[in-house]
């Protein structure tokens, strides 16, 4: 009796989280074995980042697209999981998600699917930076020019980066025609011979990110090359376009917030290991103390989490997401920061008093590196005005507040 061939069916959806999410704590225990080491020697992530495409991790972190990529709120789950041990790398794969999305922000989702699909056969690391509409460097002059060319355009100047300069496959940048004033957002091969790779030293903190500055000398950007236009001001940004700045920022406060428990972490580990005269777990001051600093993670966290699920389902709505929208979930993104923001520094400061052992003041070093260029009160304002007056595109629906 002949037998029956037996049928393999693909992985399920929560198969495939559930993997990701196992490589990524496998990663992130293979940071945590020499994360001291790596801080206080502040090389450019080039070990690190092969250990990251060894896991698959950054052809992983790309929008959801036929049985490919990961969604919102796994990606940020992993970004975390890889933070909490190493937040230099998870800040590398924050920027990288959020620049992954970047097709479907400035070129629509039908014009991104051809790019994320050679994006993961490639398994390429996305680095760069793409401004705010109507951010104040614009108003300094451009600093990446594009210079029209019978087919494409010649691209000069030099942008600053915070993650993965010399190791990035596709950088992605917003850059000024010179003859039309467009803003246009293009990708540039990494290995392109008119790039130029300036990595930055002696940084405070992430120090193993990868920061630097990239300069393009008469790079060709083909047509291909162009995401679309950058819109100049907010009034003029599609819906979906509007969640481009948002998302990143998101991503970047499941570092802060990873930072803030891996600090919290290695300073009660090391502190059950440090000999003292009684265990720590007698101690009243000290249970008040740890029980007050578990809470500020715990609250960061849960605010992160419901800016997290609003961020999902405004990208999961894609195209047909409504004007008023990303208003509410740029809101609760600057509500997350704000918190997270506070309860990583607080955090990370706390533990330096709490537990005296090398390489812990790398989490206060990172939290202030990854938080200073994001003032608490700035965003506090923004959501006093949105709270108050409705500002932005409209005022908040409900629903996303739920």
């Amino acid at each position: 009796m002949p037998s029956t061939p037996t049928t393999t069916l693909p992985p399920s959806a929560d198969e495939r989280r559930r993997e990701l999410l196992r490589t990524a704590r496998d990663v992130a225990d293979d940071l945590a074995t020499d994360a001291i080491a790596r801080d206080q020697a502040g090389k450019p992530p080039v070990d690190e980042t092969a250990r990251l495409r060894e896991a698959g991790l950054p052809a992983a972190l790309t929008p959801p697209l036929r049985g490919a990529g990961t969604d919102w709120r796994t990606g940020c789950a992993v970004i975390r999981e890889v933070a909490t041990a190493d937040s230099s790398l998870g800040e590398v794969l924050a920027r990288h998600y959020a620049h992954a999305w970047s097709g479907r922000f400035y070129a629509g989702h039908h014009g991104a699917s051809d790019l994320e699909e050679e994006a993961v056969r490639g398994q390429w690391l996305w680095a760069g930076a793409v401004r705010a509409p109507g951010s104040a460097h614009d108003t300094g002059g451009p600093d990446l020019a594009l210079m029209p060319l019978d087919t494409g355009y010649a691209l000069n100047g030099r942008r600053t980066v915070d993650t993965a300069v010399t190791v990035a496959d596709q950088f992605l940048v917003d850059a000024v025609c010179v003859v039309t004033g467009d803003v246009l957002v293009v990708r540039v091969p990494a290995d392109d011979p008119g790039v130029i790779a300036e990595p930055a030293d002696d940084r405070l903190g992430q120090r193993v990110a990868g920061a630097g500055a990239v300069v393009m000398d008469g790079v060709v950007v083909t047509s291909r090359q162009v995401l679309g236009h950058r819109p100049q001001d907010e009034e003029s940004t599609a819906p979906f376009t509007a969640l481009a700045e948002p998302a990143l920022r998101l991503g970047l406060c499941h570092v802060g917030l990873g930072i803030a428990e891996g600090a919290l972490i290695e300073a009660r580990d090391l502190g059950r290991n440090a000999r003292v005269p009684r265990p720590l777990g007698d101690d009243p001051d000290l249970l008040l103390t740890y029980g007050e600093l578990a809470s500020a993670a715990q609250t960061a966290a849960a605010v992160v989490e419901r800016a997290t699920g609003a961020m999902a389902r405004a990208l999961s709505a894609g195209a047909e997401l409504g004007p008023e929208e990303p208003a509410a979930v740029d809101a609760l993104v600057a509500t997350a920061e704000t918190v997270t923001t506070r309860a990583a520094l607080h955090i990370t400061t706390r533990v330096l008093e709490l537990v005296d052992a090398v390489g812990l003041d790398r989490f206060w070093r990172n939290a202030r590196t990854l938080t200073a260029h994001h003032p608490t009160a700035h965003r506090l304002r923004a959501i006093g005005d949105h709270y108050l007056n409705g500002h932005g595109r409209a005022t908040a629906p409900p629903h996303l507040y739920q």
